[in-house]
């Protein structure tokens, strides 16, 4: 892996840098009255305005060559071709397979995946149909239609952000929980809501071991045993799994078991049968319209020169920022209720792949690798943090994402949404002076002892940079292009910076070590070694549950 002197396009950027960190994007704007148009881009529904950033053309070719020099385009094609780019399992990295609407052939170790891919997504078809129509029905012949998805990680964010974002097509009668957290009151709450006789419950996890998962699906299982009996489990639970075996234990009746693979990572899933329980509350042909937008923009990203390409020219403006301004983090903003929960989503997406400080090549980084990503849905969080975005000390980039069409156009709701996004990002650019904050005072008729005194509290920075990502409307073929903009942003920034999106060591070891608490906590283990901070709160923690 270079270091960070020693490329050449990664020098040509620090060079740039010294010359370019104190530019005033105000004064960009004012050179060029036509710069929101020349850096923005439309990409069928969607069109991103990235003109409100630290840039010129100059950084921006500079930007391009880094991504030539690190062989990005070479890696696309590596991705889509179904090489084995997750070299630390060994393992192809396909998701795009998944919502490969073109059906040309993938190949990994000389076989096609996609008539395997084909086939499972027919049998989600064919399965969530019959939830819906009613021709699958519970044990006692009523129609299932409280849905309760049992996962953690991918198996949760995924389906759990885009049935929130896609609610407006939920089926009439079809209510969606979602069940995550090892903590009882996530079961306890949900089991509360609903009828055991109307209930399906969806397990996913890859190999039916997932302490979280299967912990809370045998307390579901119990809790529809006592009610209805043993018999009723085959008609209530159905697995998103590859362990036959572990399913069959379950009590789950294998054929309606729907399988994934081992070139889907968790947080790229939810376009597989991850995603059973969004096709049985938006349908199987909305399912396939979130696979069309997503198919759009992987046609886009493999296709289009980077100088065009949205998820390029979003991850460099990243890279931008986090490796030459020294800002780690950054925030994403859905003026959209639906959406609320896409942040989260997106969290997992890119804090778990590329967190990472090891390379592809055996070597510790000496450069800065993923940020940290929040977020909320606006309004709301112009209330909360966007104080510190304004007038704090770190700077923060921002992602403005809103629909220029609501699903609920109420009076002059969607209007004033749209005044707030874009005055925020105005804003945020433009900022105050100390001397506008004085002439607005003074026209206001304040003393001058009150200007002198309030001018710095009143005044802002500014020169704060934003993306606005302006949907047509949330619908599923649209939600399907964003997510996918994401994850093909993540992949070239760690092409960048030489690391591994697609594991995630880092979740294990945790989990590794719960094991070794949870039987001192049960009480059937003595003195295992701890720090003496773990193990003072293991002997509080028993006492008090005594």
């Amino acid at each position: 892996m270079f270091g960070r002197t020693k490329n050449k396009a990664w020098k040509n950027l620090e060079n740039i840098y010294k010359h370019f960190k104190d530019t005033q994007m105000k004064d960009l704007f004012a050179t060029d009255p036509k710069r929101g148009e020349l850096y923005a881009e439309q990409l069928e529904t969607m069109l991103v305005d990235y003109s409100k950033n630290r840039i010129d053309d100059k950084v921006l070719e500079a930007l391009f060559g880094l991504a030539r020099e690190r062989g990005l385009k070479e890696k696309i094609n590596d991705m889509f071709s179904g090489k084995k780019i997750n070299t630390t399992e060994n393992r192809a990295v396909l998701h795009i397979a998944l919502r490969n609407r073109a059906n040309t052939p993938i190949y990994v170790d000389g076989r096609d995946v996609m008539p395997q891919i084909n086939a499972t997504l027919e049998k989600v078809k064919d399965f969530s149909e019959a939830v819906r129509l009613g021709r699958f029905t519970g044990y006692t012949g009523k129609k299932l239609t409280n849905i309760v998805n049992i996962g953690i990680g991918g198996s949760d964010l995924g389906p759990y952000m885009v049935c929130e974002a896609l609610r407006h097509y939920w089926a009439k009668g079809i209510n969606c929980y979602f069940i995550s957290n090892i903590d009882g009151t996530g079961c306890a709450e949900v089991l509360n809501k609903i009828d055991p006789e109307t209930t399906l419950f969806i397990v996913a996890s890859k190999t039916f071991t997932t302490i979280e998962t299967l912990t809370n699906a045998r307390t579901c299982r119990k809790w529809l045993v006592d009610a209805l009996g043993e018999h009723a489990v085959a008609k209530h639970f159905i697995a998103l799994s590859t362990n036959k075996e572990e399913v069959e234990k379950f009590g789950i009746n294998p054929d309606n078991m729907f399988a994934f693979w081992d070139f889907v990572g968790g947080r790229y899933s939810v376009w597989s049968a991850i995603g059973m329980i969004i096709a049985i509350a938006i349908g199987y042909k909305n399912f396939e319209r979130i696979l069309d937008g997503a198919f759009t923009m992987d046609e886009h990203f493999k296709n289009t020169e980077f100088e065009h390409n949205i998820p390029v020219i979003l991850a460099l403006i990243g890279i931008w920022y986090n490796n030459f301004y020294g800002v780690h983090r950054y925030g994403v903003i859905p003026y959209d209720q639906y959406l609320q929960y896409l942040p989260a989503y997106l969290q997992q997406l890119d804090m778990e792949s590329n967190g990472k400080s090891v390379t592809l090549d055996n070597k510790y980084v000496d450069y800065a690798t993923g940020p940290a990503l929040f977020g909320g849905a606006g309004t709301n969080v112009q209330h909360s943090f966007f104080q510190l975005l304004h007038q704090g000390t770190e700077i923060v980039p921002i992602d403005l994402i809103v629909p220029a069409i609501s699903h609920n156009e109420i009076g002059a709701h969607h209007q004033i949404l749209l005044a707030n996004v874009l005055a925020q990002g105005e804003a945020l650019m433009r900022g105050k002076t100390e001397e506008e904050a004085a002439a607005e005072m003074e026209a206001a008729g304040k003393s001058q002892a009150e200007i002198n005194r309030m001018k710095k509290y009143k005044s802002f920075s500014g020169n704060r940079p934003t993306n606005t990502i302006v949907l047509k409307k949330v619908d599923p073929f649209t939600l399907g292009m964003l997510v996918a903009m994401y994850e093909h942003k993540v992949f070239v920034q760690s092409v960048i910076w030489n690391v591994n999106a697609f594991d995630q060591f880092g979740v294990e070891l945790g989990k590794k070590l719960a094991l070794n608490i949870l039987p001192e906590l049960q009480g059937t283990a003595h003195n295992i070694e701890h720090d003496s901070s773990t193990a003072a709160l293991i002997k509080y923690i028993k006492n008090i549950r005594k």
